[in-house]
């Protein structure tokens, strides 16, 4: 009997399980396992919970606010506390505290401008009126309540707030529900069913959601999946949760578009869930579970695709965030735009937490900070300049050397998260060139214009020169190598005029050629990577602008999906190959504030049929 591969020849290949080396789209047989299959590249990206820096205070029964998941305050303890932490994506900083301690509360605003009001006291009836705002700085007392409450929730803002449900005394459960208008608070309709220990999130006193519940009499279940949504008139139910529960936390800034997860059973510390379910104004659908169960974490939330999940059971200082889907994989998608419109850009950071450094437009010091939401403008740069070498991140950063309107400069300014300072200069001046390194501490910078090969060395003080580049060059990437000791320079213009695809890599001694990039190009996007895994997108052939993608894997370069806007001279930043962010340059015919992200696809193999 014939053979597969002598009846239907090479056209489909034959081989002995997943074909390592398959394309999108092609279809093999595997002579192992007697399936033909398929490759296809996993088009979605689906939300995940990762660890997020610890409290510096374990607690439970907080109150929180934020909208996203690196711009987070939280507030209070079990039994009682006042102590507030404000949380900048990475670490948690105490701040000013509360003015009266309690537990068993709940928030909702932003980091820098929030609201709680109820909770649990030390005082007889043991609830509170107190109503509180955040202002960035400090806490203020205002106009309290209509009536003591415990264990509320809380939606919108510090000036179009509303509080429902909660403890009360006597009566237990609630279906009170208040309105705050910026100064004063006034009873509107109640909840259709009593609840305590739930959760809600909403934009403000017109569009809030409450989610789960705690037994309301004695005679209730321990818990509920109840569902209620407020419209700014009445509350209506709407669907039930797949898994009832209280003690829960929700996030999100509409009550079309929330995150829940977490809770408990009833109101036994060790039954606890890590279920998180999505809600998209119709239904709940499951999606991936917390790391760690808990529940009576408080309401630490923020936006249904950027939320936090903080402390718990037994109080607990562990915290974990949440990223939700939303960015293609495999595609660049658009983020935000940059606030001013500019070319050649310093790029520094990770894509949830960039900064975009000088530019061209004429030339600026501008400085602009994204926190994978929105881009907000910082302390500029002393000596506007642009072309700078880049390394660092959004805390930690050093911008070396540039140009201004005038000449090559060898200046470096150094910046701590707030302000740039004047450091020690380069030994050459140079703008256009190439930067790696960590941090504010440890950099290296190569090549550039004039046209040159030298590479410097900072060790946090003082410039060395090393090794030089094997091929002198301007408008080369600027940052692959996250550690100044393994950086990648590639591509470039090399004198008189060609636009090169060389790629050398450093090992901390000398530099080494490798493979090149299959399209020679200056003026790329950079800071994207590092020695061996990293992303350059866009650059100038010499006779077209391109949104020309490649991906490294530490020994070769590997075309994928273009950018949507065609540019050079843009700034970048990302961690590796999977995960960049592109923003700035120029068109062609102008500068733009264009910022795409990209997320690296997966191969996914499907099989066709089973023997």
């Amino acid at each position: 009997m014939a053979t597969y591969k002598e009846t239907v020849g090479t056209a489909v290949v034959n081989y002995a399980g997943d074909l390592p080396s398959a394309l999108e789209g092609q279809v093999w047989y595997d002579s192992t396992n007697v399936d033909f299959k398929y490759q296809y590249v996993n088009k979605t990206t689906a939300g995940a919970w990762s660890t997020g820096g610890n409290l510096n205070t374990g607690r439970r029964y907080q109150g929180g606010a934020g909208t996203s998941n690196s711009s987070f305050i939280t507030f209070g303890n079990f039994p009682r506390a006042a102590i507030t932490e404000l949380y900048n994506g990475a670490s948690w900083t105490e701040v000013a505290d509360l003015n009266e301690a309690k537990g068993l509360m709940t928030g909702t605003g932003t980091a820098t401008a929030a609201i709680t009001a109820g909770g649990n006291i030390a005082a007889s009836p043991g609830k509170s009126l107190n109503t509180e705002v955040w202002n960035g700085t400090c806490w203020s007392e205002q106009n309290n309540l209509l009536a003591v409450v415990s264990r509320n929730v809380m939606a919108g803002t510090t000036t179009s707030a509303l509080s429902s449900g909660g403890e009360v005394p006597v009566v237990g459960a609630t279906v009170d529900t208040s309105s705050w208008n910026g100064s004063s608070w006034t009873e509107v309709n109640n909840l259709n069913t009593a609840r305590q220990l739930n959760s809600g999130v909403g934009a403000s006193n017109t569009n809030a959601i409450s989610v789960g519940n705690f037994k309301p009499s004695p005679a209730s279940p321990p818990v509920a999946a109840i569902v209620e949504s407020w419209n700014g008139t009445s509350w209506t139910e709407v669907a039930a949760l797949n898994t009832g529960r209280s003690y829960t936390t929700s996030s999100g800034n509409t009550n079309t578009d929330v995150i829940t997860s977490g809770g408990q059973a009833g109101d036994t510390p060790g039954a606890t869930y890590n279920n998180t379910e999505l809600w998209n104004g119709s239904t709940w659908t499951e999606t991936s579970n917390l790391s760690t169960a808990r529940g009576q974490s408080g309401t630490i939330g923020g936006a249904a695709n950027s939320a936090i999940q903080a402390g718990g059971n037994g109080n607990v200082t562990t915290v974990e965030e949440w990223t939700g889907a939303g960015v293609p994989i495999g595609a660049f998608s658009t983020a935000p735009s940059m606030n001013t419109a500019r070319m050649n850009i310093g790029g520094f950071g990770i894509t949830t937490a960039a900064l975009a450094v000088g530019g061209r437009s004429p030339v600026v010091g501008n400085n602009e900070e994204y926190n994978g939401t929105a881009w907000t403008e910082k302390a500029d740069l002393n000596t506007a300049r642009h072309s700078v070498s880049s390394a660092g991140t959004t805390t930690s950063a050093l911008a070396s050397g540039g140009e201004t309107s005038t000449a090559f400069v060898a200046s470096v300014e150094e910046w701590n998260g707030s302000a740039w300072t004047e450091t020690t200069d380069l030994n050459t001046a140079r703008g256009e060139g190439g930067g790696a390194g960590a941090n504010a501490e440890s950099a290296l910078v190569f090549g550039g214009g004039p046209v040159t090969a030298v590479t410097e060395s900072w060790n946090g003080s003082a410039w060395t020169e090393v090794a030089d580049l094997n091929t002198a060059r301007i408008q080369l990437t600027s940052g692959l190598g996250k550690v100044y000791t393994a950086a990648l320079a590639s591509g470039g213009r090399a004198p008189p005029s060609s636009y090169v695809a060389v790629t050398e890599l450093w090992n901390g001694t000398s530099w080494t050629e490798v493979n090149d990039l299959n399209t020679g190009r200056a003026s790329l996007a950079g800071q994207t990577g590092t020695s061996s895994s990293a992303q350059v997108a866009g650059g100038y052939t010499g006779t077209a602008y391109t949104g020309a993608n490649e991906n490294w894997n530490g020994s070769s370069w590997a075309e994928g999906a273009d950018l949507s806007t065609a540019r050079s001279g843009a700034g970048g930043a990302g961690a590796n190959s999977t995960s960049a962010l592109i923003f700035g340059g120029y068109t062609g015919t102008a500068n733009t504030t264009a910022t795409e992200e990209w997320s690296n696809p997966s191969n996914l193999i499907k099989v066709i049929t089973t023997s």
